[in-house]
C-alpha cells in the first residue's frame, strides 16, 4: 500500500428501492482509476456508510477489489458504533482483499484520548494492513492533535498515513515537524488541496473527484510538480465546486454533481432526502456552470 496520490472517497450509489448497485459501483471506480487515481475508499461519510448494514459494507468492499482487481489499491473505511465491530469489519476488509484501512473514531460517544486511543490501536492491531488515521473533529467531535498523531504513528508501525481533514492546513506543517516522512499526509477537505500540498501534503481523498476525476488528478499531479501557475486556472475553475464538499450536505451534492455528469444519481438513504426547491436550483446553477467552463 502505497499511501500518495487522488484516492476517491467514492460515493454508493443506490438502485430504487434503496438497495446497493452493485453494477454501477464496478463502473464508476473502473472509471476512477482509467483518469489516474491511485487507489479507492469506500465506506467513508460520503459513501453514506452509517447507513449501510455490515453486510452491505462486506458486500462493497468486495464489489470493488473484484472490479480493480491488482490495479490500484482498495481502502477500507471502519467505523462504527463499538469497537468490536470495527475490528470485525477490519478483518473481513483483508478477508476480501483490501490492501488498508482508514480507521475513524467510534460513532456517536466521544471519548477522551486513552479511549480514543485504546479504539485506534484496537483496529490498527487487528490486522497488518496499512492503516490511516481519520482526523476529522469538524464532522465528528474528536480532535487527535498533531501531538497524538505522532504518539500513535510511534506506537502502532502500520499506522503509515493520516487523513487531515480539520480544514487547518497548519496541522500539515505541525505533523510534519514531529514525524518527518515517517507518515505520509493526505487532505481530506477538497477545498483546500492546493494549500495543503503546497505544505507538504502528498495524497487527497477526494470527493469532487467522484464526478471530475481528470480534473482532480490533474490539479493534484501539476501542484506536485511545482508547477502551480499552470494549476492555477483549473483551481479557479473548480472552486466553486469544491466547496460543494465542506457543507453539510455535501454527500447530496456531490451526488447530484456525478447525476449531472452522467455518472450516478442524486438519490441518498434516509435520513438524507435529495435535495429540492430553491436549494437543488441553486446547487444546479452552480453544478452546470462547471460543466460547462470545464477546462
Amino acid at each position: 500500500m502505497e499511501w500518495r496520490g487522488v484516492i476517491p472517497a467514492i460515493t454508493t450509489k443506490f438502485n430504487d428501492d434503496l438497495t446497493v448497485d452493485h453494477t454501477f459501483i464496478a463502473e464508476h471506480v473502473k472509471w476512477q482509476i482509467d483518469a489516474g487515481c491511485t487507489g479507492i475508499m469506500a465506506l467513508g461519510s460520503l459513501g453514506e456508510g452509517a447507513t449501510l448494514t455490515y453486510e452491505e459494507k462486506v458486500a462493497i468492499l468486495k464489489t470493488c477489489v473484484e472490479a480493480v482487481g491488482d490495479r490500484v489499491p482498495i481502502v477500507a473505511g471502519i467505523s462504527a458504533l463499538s469497537t468490536a465491530e470495527c475490528v470485525q469489519l477490519a478483518k473481513d476488509a483483508q478477508a476480501v482483499g483490501c490492501k488498508g484501512l482508514m480507521v475513524l473514531p467510534a460513532y456517536v460517544y466521544k471519548g477522551d484520548w486513552r479511549e480514543t486511543r485504546a479504539h485506534f490501536e484496537a483496529v490498527f492491531q487487528a490486522t497488518p494492513l496499512s492503516c490511516m488515521l481519520y482526523n476529522n473533529p469538524i464532522a465528528y467531535g474528536v480532535d487527535v492533535l498533531p501531538e497524538q498523531v505522532a504518539e500513535l504513528a510511534e506506537r502502532n508501525p502500520n499506522m503509515h498515513s493520516v487523513k487531515e481533514s480539520s480544514a487547518d492546513v497548519r496541522r500539515v506543517t505541525a505533523i510534519k515537524h514531529l514525524v518527518g516522512d515517517r507518515i505520509a499526509i493526505f487532505v481530506g477537505v477538497d477545498d483546500i488541496i492546493v494549500e495543503a500540498l503546497a505544505a507538504g501534503a502528498v495524497g487527497w481523498i477526494a470527493g469532487l473527484v467522484n464526478a471530475f476525476p481528470k480534473e482532480s488528478v490533474d490539479l493534484y499531479n501539476l501542484c506536485m510538480e511545482g508547477k502551480y501557475a499552470e494549476a492555477d486556472p483549473i483551481y479557479k475553475w473548480f472552486l466553486p465546486l469544491l466547496k460543494l464538499d465542506v457543507v453539510p450536505k455535501f454527500v447530496h451534492l456531490i451526488k447530484l454533481t456525478q447525476q449531472e455528469v452522467g455518472m450516478g444519481s442524486e438519490r441518498v438513504r434516509p435520513p438524507r432526502l435529495e435535495l429540492v426547491g430553491e436549494e437543488r436550483e441553486i446547487a444546479l446553477a452552480t453544478i452546470r456552470k462547471g460543466i460547462a467552463e470545464r477546462p
